[in-house]
């Protein structure tokens, strides 16, 4: 395990970098710090994004009060590919991307505290928007997102009561352009924009868990995310530009616009969540989470036409596994998950709310010893609205990831 860690970590880079250029393809990336990738484990996406329940196999990076049930060093290892159709009250595309989305390690130091630490592209921005006429042609495009490296710790108070912490440190830059050409104009314009951002934000996790009965056990939780300061070094570039035979953009002449530097603020967040379910049998719960980002503004420029509200996502899920430790049927072991969300991003464009569902499902599949297991998640959803010239996006969402447990710092014992 050791070997397959170290190699994970020399091409982690790699990783990294390929999934913040390449990990959405939506035009509502264009706003704020773009999309948020990192939604939870796969394990938790597979049941709408859940971080209530926490056991002792299994990394709940959203949640770091889980890491003091943690019992076995685990790895894990996630990625994602999105099929998505965007279409207007006009014309339809569909994009396909596939990402790489986290990779972390968590092991025990003792039986009432574990740690963790890894790394996730957090947020990403990638959309390409042409808009032409009969004397005009436009186009709008952008990239980039941000990258979360953290390191995270949680502890058993007491039987019962684990809380934890996330340290976070944010970087990365979104790059956006725009290209405007006009008939009989030979030259066009072309305005580059990019936000280098960097900063430390944190999470503040608790979870309780009580016995009903001898078979049942209620499960709570809350996670606070305080509003903290990023900040966001800006450029800004001016060219006239020419169009050759094959259509390549020639800049003729660039200059570059002071723009100030600035400070916005990462929006605060509370989350609480509540579940009932039976030791390795079933769980289901729910979460609620309030995040105020009617405090949010973009980087370097205003819209008129864009208000930011306060955000809410709800989130319902849940597992269940036929029969743990079935040693005449590999099927019974397997772990069944699924689970419904809503958000509001927050977003409101043209007084048009843009809010997102999505229906999801997975399977927990045993591999090797120490419980290791693969995960595999599905989700289906939809974001946005045809009304008001915007677009609305339909896609189809198959994650995968490995969970490799294994038993670290043993004493050595002679008879």
């Amino acid at each position: 395990m050791i070997k397959n860690l170290c190699l994970a970590v020399l091409v982690l880079v790699t990783l990294v970098s390929y999934g913040q250029e390449g990990a959405t393809a939506s035009p509502y990336s264009f706003y704020g710090i773009g999309t948020q990738q990192f939604k939870g484990t796969v394990e938790n996406r597979s049941m709408a994004g859940l971080s209530t329940y926490g056991d002792s196999l299994h990394l709940n990076i959203t949640n770091p009060a889980a890491l003091g049930n943690l019992r076995f060093v685990t790895f894990t290892v996630g990625g994602s590919h999105s099929e998505r159709t965007i279409e207007d009250s006009n014309t339809q595309n569909e994009t396909s991307v596939t990402t790489f989305d986290y990779l972390a390690l968590g092991f025990p130091l003792s039986r009432k505290l574990g740690v963790s630490f890894g790394l996730m592209p957090y947020t990403s921005v990638g959309y390409r928007i042409d808009n032409g006429t009969d004397f005009s042609f436009n186009r709008f495009s952008g990239r980039g997102g941000i990258n979360r490296v953290f390191l995270g710790a949680g502890y058993n108070v007491f039987k019962g009561l684990n809380i934890g912490v996330n340290v976070n440190y944010n970087f990365g830059n979104i790059q956006n352009e725009s290209l405007r050409t006009q008939e009989n104009v030979e030259l066009g314009t072309q305005e580059r924009n990019r936000s280098d951002l960097s900063g430390l934000t944190f999470d503040i996790a608790a979870q309780y868990q009580a016995k009903l009965n001898e078979q049942m056990t209620l499960y709570s939780s809350v996670v606070y995310v305080p509003a903290s300061d990023i900040s966001s070094d800006n450029t800004r570039s001016v060219s006239s530009v020419l169009f050759n035979n094959l259509g390549l953009i020639q800049p003729l002449d660039t200059r570059d616009i002071n723009v100030p530097d600035t400070d916005f603020e990462y929006p605060s967040s509370l989350t609480l969540g509540l579940g009932v379910g039976a030791r390795n049998k079933w769980f289901v719960g729910g979460e609620v989470t309030q995040q105020k980002s009617s405090n949010f503004t973009n980087r370097t420029f205003t819209l008129d036409n864009v208000v930011f509200e306060d955000a809410t996502q709800i989130r319902v899920g849940g597992f269940y596994v036929p029969k743990y430790n079935s040693v005449t049927s590999y099927w019974q072991r397997v772990n069944y998950r699924a689970g419904f969300r809503y958000e509001e991003s927050g977003i409101v464009i043209e007084d048009e709310a843009i809010n997102e569902f999505g229906i999801s499902f997975g399977l927990g599949l045993p591999a090797g010893r120490y419980l290791s297991n693969a995960n595999l998640g599905f989700e289906f959803g939809q974001r946005g609205t045809t009304n008001a010239n915007l677009v609305e996006e339909t896609f189809f969402n198959v994650y995968v990831s490995f969970s490799l447990n294994d038993i670290w710092f043993q004493k050595t014992k002679f008879n």
